[in-house]
């Protein structure tokens, strides 16, 4: 009985042999599992990629998968399927880019190598009730905003989900980066936005002159030098432009916070993601008091400073 059990289980484990969407994305976990994968742009596990990527490929966004799951995949889908998880083990590339699709916030943008692959802490809090209005908005009321400033936009994912929240904002989108910049073109037309999110190429506050803006929102390359030097393969897919964050990974949080205050009106704010640069940026603005915003999945990697903060 258990040599025939055995045998059972090797063949069910032939992928000619699989028939639902849900046995595509067991098999998927356990090539990647297998191929010990890194999972870090947009999913943080081998079945939320490989759910990703099954559904991606059948053209069904990510809240369809539970509907769906039991239904039957035909063989020219199949290949298709198969095809995007060995070029995923393969190539090790993130499946974002591969399929030339991520979402934030359940919002989908187009991303390929040109730009670093949509994620961060910001959309999470962007979406949250310290944006939202009322007595625990850092900004007052969300519609009141007339400007906002996006600094290090890449994909414009970030610009994008501002100017759904901020919803009578103008947007500034600022890439150093004219290949992140014709990414981020193509997701500001895709979302008809191209009459509030204008796109500048530039160095951080460069190319907006004197303007204020009753918002900054950065998320810069914060990578420090022993980090850049350990990223998993998938990671160098990316461009190291928009990861490296100087030997401390501070080098452009801190031109952003040097100069911020030139461009902020009188009740606004910087929102900046730094990932696990806290201590060092502590240590070198020890006299500033930081706001640290936690979302579900990171604790102290965001930082909020109001207008007054920095005088």
């Amino acid at each position: 009985m258990a040599k025939r059990n055995r045998t059972q289980s090797r063949r069910l484990a032939r992928p000619q042999e699989l028939a639902t969407i849900l046995d595509h994305v067991r098999y998927a976990v356990s090539r990647f599992r297998q191929a010990q994968l890194v999972f870090a742009h947009g999913t943080s596990d081998p079945v939320a990629e490989a759910a990703f990527i099954v559904c991606e490929a059948l053209h069904l966004t990510p809240d369809c998968f539970d509907v769906f799951a039991g239904a039957r995949v035909a063989q020219d889908e199949q290949k298709k399927i198969f095809d995007l998880i060995e070029a995923r083990v393969r190539t090790r590339k993130p499946a974002a880019y591969l399929l030339q699709k991520a979402y934030l916030r359940a919002v989908p943008f187009y991303v390929d190598e040109r730009a670093i692959v949509p994620r961060s802490y910001l959309g999470e809090i962007l979406d949250s009730e310290l944006f939202a209005g009322g007595g625990a908005s850092l900004v007052g009321d969300p519609l009141a905003l007339e400007r906002v400033l996006d600094l290090c936009t890449g994909s414009g994912c970030l610009a994008v989900l501002a100017a759904r929240q901020f919803q009578n904002a103008v947007i500034d989108a600022v890439d150093i980066s004219a290949d992140a910049l014709a990414v981020a073109a193509r997701n500001v037309a895709a979302h008809g936005l191209k009459e509030r999110i204008t796109l500048h190429e530039g160095d951080l506050f460069g190319p907006i002159g004197d303007a204020r803006y009753d918002l900054i929102v950065a998320n810069p390359p914060y990578v420090d030098a022993p980090g850049m030097s350990a990223l998993p393969l998938e990671c160098r897919h990316e461009p190291a432009l928009a990861l490296d964050g100087g030997p401390d990974g501070i080098a452009i949080v801190r031109r952003i916070i040097d100069n911020a205050a030139r461009h902020l009106t009188a009740d606004a704010g910087l929102l900046c993601e730094i990932g696990r640069d806290r201590q060092v940026l502590e240590q070198t603005y020890p006299q500033t008091s930081f706001l640290w915003l936690d979302t579900e999945e990171s604790t102290g990697e965001v930082f909020w400073l109001d207008a007054g903060q920095f005088a």
